[in-house]
């Protein structure tokens, strides 16, 4: 049997703290992530292409939905990386395959997100 761990109460003051977390986490995303800046640049034509074609609210949910999933594996991605770094300074193949993994629901969700962007964008630039 495992031991309990004793939880801390609940607390208003925790959860706003973990907001401060959770916005240095994506602070450091945005500014020091390459692969996160390509992604950015995407969502910024995204959203104007979606301004310029007037899109429906559905349309806006599913382009909204596959911004979110492509931004937040991103954020995933990274953390794996920096934490197998401090992990594992030197070379080590199984951290390599960790690594390789991260990378490719990425890109899986970019292909995804991608494919979304083509179905909703498509009828507008090519109406029937």
């Amino acid at each position: 049997m495992s031991p309990r761990v004793r939880r801390a109460p609940f607390s208003l003051a925790a959860r706003a703290r973990s907001f401060v977390h959770a916005g240095r986490g994506l602070a450091t995303l945005v500014t020091s992530q390459h692969n996160a800046w390509i992604h950015l640049a995407a969502t910024g034509a995204v959203i104007t292409a979606a301004l310029v074609f007037d899109l429906s609210r559905w349309e806006w949910a599913w382009l909204i939905l596959a911004i979110a999933l492509v931004l937040a594996a991103e954020a995933m991605n990274s953390a794996i990386e920096a934490l197998a770094d401090v992990v594992s300074p030197e070379f080590n193949a199984g951290v390599g395959r960790a690594k390789d993994l991260a990378a490719a629901a990425v890109l899986i969700l970019a292909v995804a997100a991608a494919l979304i962007g083509a179905l909703v964008f498509l009828p507008h630039v090519f109406p029937p």
